[in-house]
């Protein structure tokens, strides 16, 4: 066994073994090299989490825009239905004026009758969806329910109230409600 003029006894080196390679004698330019090696595993990490988020949002921006051109059909579509119903519901209104004109040469007080129906049948249907007759009289002016077209001196009347309706109102204010009646209003006393 040759010996190794370089060795001592008790340093702990083992024949055959390399010094160069003791974990002590690391040199800087490992260390760089290691260090280089985790940043650019670091950094290919991170870009393969960018790429994956940009599309994940590419695709949340996709699905975005389908569930907005969805929602536009579909809007559309109930707004088509529904216009549908509503006409619909008026055919029999239309039916029955048509009937009251058909009788009319026969007898023209039927006709009278025939149209004081057919109004009762479309106030009817729009107090069906929802809008409602409002020709009351005798009741207090309300902005919300009527327009006061004219205020008049009517004896016997309290001030502010409503005297005729000129023009019914129908609907509930002030969500639901598709005109306010056009009434005359008492005069306040002096």
């Amino acid at each position: 066994m040759a010996h190794d003029p370089g060795a001592t006894a008790g340093d702990g080196f083992t024949p055959g073994e390399d010094r160069n390679e003791a974990p002590e004698a690391v040199s800087a330019q490992e260390t760089a090299g290691a260090a280089h090696e985790n940043s650019a595993a670091t950094v290919q990490a991170l870009e393969a989490t960018v790429a994956e988020l940009e599309d994940r949002w590419r695709r949340a921006l996709a699905d975005l825009e389908n569930l907005r051109k969805r929602h536009a059909r579909e809007l559309r579509h109930e707004a088509e239905a529904e216009r549908h119903r509503i006409c619909l519901a008026w055919l029999p209104v239309v039916d029955n004026l048509e009937l009251a004109l058909d009788h009319a040469a026969g007898d023209p007080a039927a006709v009278i009758v025939g149209v004081r129906a057919v109004r009762d049948q479309a106030v009817a249907l729009l107090a069906s969806l929802g809008f409602a007759r409002d020709d009351e009289t005798g009741v207090p002016f309300d902005p919300l329910r009527h327009e006061a077209v004219s205020v008049v001196d009517e004896p016997g009347a309290a001030p502010g109230t409503v005297i005729r309706v000129l023009r019914p109102g129908y609907g509930v204010p002030p969500d639901r409600q598709l005109r306010p009646a056009a009434v005359m209003v008492s005069r306040k006393q002096e």
